[in-house]
């Protein structure tokens, strides 16, 4: 196990601390996270301003303990959970699969349903159907320096776009200031707890260590700059998602337009936009769109594809140093094939109910059980003293745990309501 000096932190050049921490970050925040940002703000304005704090900071949590223990103990995410017991990997085999299914058909929808609307010419399944293939294109050789240069310029479109659109609005800093005290509206619980929990990511908090090891950094000499990486990050993810409300809270709050759940939602913010600023406004806004719903696209294709490598490689009687359990391997190019092509036949017949069913009920689970085993792996033994939790990471894993499981409960409640 190498040992930290302050030697070696010197040696890492500042320049790479904006690097995996931005890719988990924007690969999170999709169209849907866009959507149910913009409702809360029509909803209840700036009122749930301080719930982006809190997701942000409940990210960040999550995401240093995940990087933490990949850098400190050499091992990828799975080879912990599965030093945990043979349920952990009960539970993750059925999830990735239906998850890649499912997830891969809405990602396609979400690129397309914002191609169609900034370009016009084709259907959003077609749209769909493209950027799906052009995914599939940028990840598969599994360089990691290419994707990473990818998932920035996206980035940087959706923020610039986002953060324009709040501008133009010119939000009320007086009311944008009293949304930092915590407080829940009537008929807002599940709101709040949805915004604090869509800041940035599901599965795809997990894939952070993998990029960690794609990016080179490997050893607990990195664990600074993987820090500051993260925390970076997630303060832009959280002036984006800010400015996201900020829109919703200026340009629909108080008013009479309703715009639909769904990433439809968006086209209706662009035609709003479109006629309160002009064309060239709305234009932009679904550029922004699109960027956001691509770089959750991309990053899923990659991230997503090298953890299921590993849990192959891994069930297979390998292990994670294995070429099969690394970006252009033969498991990692099969889940990209899994998430392309398959789910472009939903995308045309539709979405069978019992597959949405358990996409959503397994969705759930899984961010109360990213927390509880960071929290099991990061106070036990599988993790060198030096780096294992102190009081305080402890104490916001566990408000974390208990977060994600009260949005759990809701999901799947709202699941059974729904068969």
């Amino acid at each position: 196990m190498a040992e930290t000096t302050s030697t070696e932190q010197s040696a890492v050049p500042r320049w790479k601390i904006i690097g995996p921490g931005l890719v988990v970050a924007a690969t999170g925040v999709g169209a849907a996270d866009l959507v149910a940002t913009l409702i809360a703000g029509q909803k209840f304005g700036y009122t749930l301003l301080w719930c982006v704090v809190v997701g942000c900071v409940m990210k960040i949590v999550l995401v240093e303990g995940a990087g933490r223990y990949s850098l400190a103990t050499g091992n990828t995410i799975f080879e912990g959970w599965r030093s945990l017991g043979s349920w952990t990997t009960w539970y993750f085999a059925p999830y990735i699969v239906i998850w890649g299914f499912v997830y891969g058909a809405a990602a396609m929808a979400g690129t397309g349903l914002a191609l169609q609307g900034l370009l016009g010419g084709l259907s959003t399944t077609w749209w769909g159907i493209v950027s799906g293939l052009l995914g599939l294109v940028l990840v598969w050789t599994g360089r990691y320096s290419v994707f990473e240069k990818v998932l920035a310029a996206l980035v940087g479109i959706m923020f610039v776009t986002m953060v324009g659109a709040a501008l133009l609005t010119l939000p009320n800093l007086g009311e944008l200031a009293t949304g930092l005290a915590p407080r829940i509206p009537d008929g807002g619980l599940v709101n709040t707890l949805a915004l604090a929990g869509g800041v940035g990511g599901t599965i795809t908090l997990a894939a952070y260590g993998y990029w960690l090891r794609e990016k080179g950094w490997s050893t607990p000499s990195y664990m600074r700059v993987m820090r500051i990486d993260n925390t970076v990050a997630y303060v832009v993810t959280g002036i984006f998602v800010l400015a996201t409300l900020v829109v919703g809270a200026e340009l629909l709050y108080s008013t009479s337009v309703a715009i639909e759940t769904g990433d439809a939602g968006l086209l209706d913010l662009g035609v709003v936009l479109q006629d309160r600023y002009g064309q060239w406004a709305g234009k932009l806004f679904l550029l922004g769109f699109w960027a956001a719903a691509m770089s959750s696209l991309v990053g899923v294709w990659n991230g997503v594809s090298l953890m299921f490598a590993d849990f192959m490689t891994n069930v297979t009687g390998g292990d994670s140093d294995d070429p099969d359990a690394r970006a252009g391997g033969k498991w990692y190019r099969a889940y990209i094939l899994w998430l392309t092509f398959p789910p472009m036949v939903m995308m045309f017949l539709g979405k069978p109910v019992w597959l949405i069913l358990a996409y959503g009920v397994l969705g759930a689970f899984f961010m109360p059980f990213l927390a509880i085993t960071l929290l099991w792996l990061l106070n036990t033994d599988r993790t060198p003293q030096e780096w294992r939790n102190k009081l305080h990471s402890n104490v916001l894993m566990a408000l974390c745990a208990l977060a994600f499981l009260a949005l759990c409960v809701n999901e799947v409640r709202k699941a059974i309501q729904a068969a």
